[in-house]
């Protein structure tokens, strides 16, 4: 049987960026819905089973709710969901967690609902097994947005292997970080910021700013990716990535969507192409580093830091990529016997 498993995050999206900028809410009812959407996508294309990450935010109980309501009026014919065996601490660990066991249990695809921050715990913990990201964080460089049936159809399409992997599975850059014998990772950016400390994580005062590092940058980005989509873009399969001082007292300034309804002005003091393998340092000797948009580490003028682009780190599903090769191949085409 075929096993697919999804971690939902029931407190993405509730940050400090939601104080401080217009950013909306999703509630605990429409996260439940996202999952039970996805699941009739994976469904319809052959997933018997969904792994699941328990929570104590609510998700479980809407979602079983409505998996009892749809199934006694006969309207949906759903996989079987399980709940792994696991404690809730409520911390990025769970996501982690849930992300190991997952892959040990031999799961064919990841589901992620969350922000860049989520994404980025479940792909540091995977495995090497393919994820796809549903987009329900604050800023979502990372997670594309999309209806969810549509990424459960092309998961389970490419789990169930009626998508070549090769056609299914997509490479992806990732940036790692060296502080000292440490090493964390970066799905979309790192930020260097002069502040010595963590505080409340996410980051939204530019002024302190000196060093931003990305993957990639898309124009139409919101978050500190932003910054390089809307100075120099560089796109998530190009074989580059951009690192970019920053100064408040720069003479080019930029305006940047730095979370949402939050427009900020940059100094920008430089740029330059990270190459794959190559190391580059901060331009401040102390200060803190921000992974995906929150800050997790401080460091000190004894530290060691240095961050390089890795190319092919890891694999995400593509989804238009599985749609357009199930729709060349005619893999939704029916009889009309067949229900599913």
């Amino acid at each position: 049987m075929v096993k697919v498993g999804i971690i939902a995050n029931p407190i993405s999206a509730r940050d400090i960026r939601r104080v401080i900028s217009h950013a909306g809410n999703l509630p605990i009812n429409d996260r439940a819905n996202i999952v039970l959407r996805m699941m009739t996508g994976l469904a319809a294309s052959g997933v018997g089973e969904v792994v699941a990450m328990p929570e104590n935010g609510g998700i479980r109980f809407h979602l079983e709710r409505s998996i009892g309501r749809e199934t006694r009026l006969g309207h949906m014919n759903l996989p079987h969901l399980r709940y792994l065996d696991m404690p809730v601490t409520a911390t990025p660990e769970d996501s982690a967690r849930a992300a190991r066991m997952m892959a040990a249990e031999g799961v064919t695809a990841i589901v992620v609902l969350g922000g860049d921050g989520t994404n980025r715990v479940v792909v540091g913990a995977c495995g090497g097994v393919p994820v796809a990201g549903v987009s329900t964080g604050t800023n979502n460089a990372f997670p594309e947005l999309r209806e969810p049936t549509i990424t459960g159809l092309a998961v389970g399409l490419a789990a169930t292997g009626q998508v070549p992997g090769n056609v299914a599975c997509h490479p992806n850059k990732w940036l790692e970080v060296r502080l000292n014998d440490r090493r964390e990772i970066a799905l979309v950016d790192v930020a260097v910021v002069e502040d010595r400390f963590v505080g409340a994580r996410a980051i939204w005062k530019t002024t302190g700013f000196r060093d931003l590092f990305v993957t990639f940058g898309l124009p139409q980005a919101i978050g500190m990716s932003s910054i390089a989509g809307l100075l120099d873009p560089v796109d998530r399969s190009a074989p580059e990535g951009r690192h970019i001082r920053l100064s408040p007292d720069a003479d080019r300034q930029l305006l940047a969507p730095i979370a949402p309804g939050l427009i900020d002005r940059v100094g920008i003091a430089g740029i330059a192409v990270m190459r794959p393998g190559a190391w580059h340092s901060p331009s401040v000797p102390a200060g803190s580093l921000a992974f995906d948009g929150e800050r997790e580490l401080t460091f000190t003028e004894s530290d060691k830091v240095s961050v390089r682009l890795v190319a092919d780190a890891f694999r995400t599903i593509d989804v238009p990529a599985c749609m357009a090769f199930a729709a060349a191949a005619g893999l939704f085409i029916r009889n009309p016997d067949q229900t599913t």
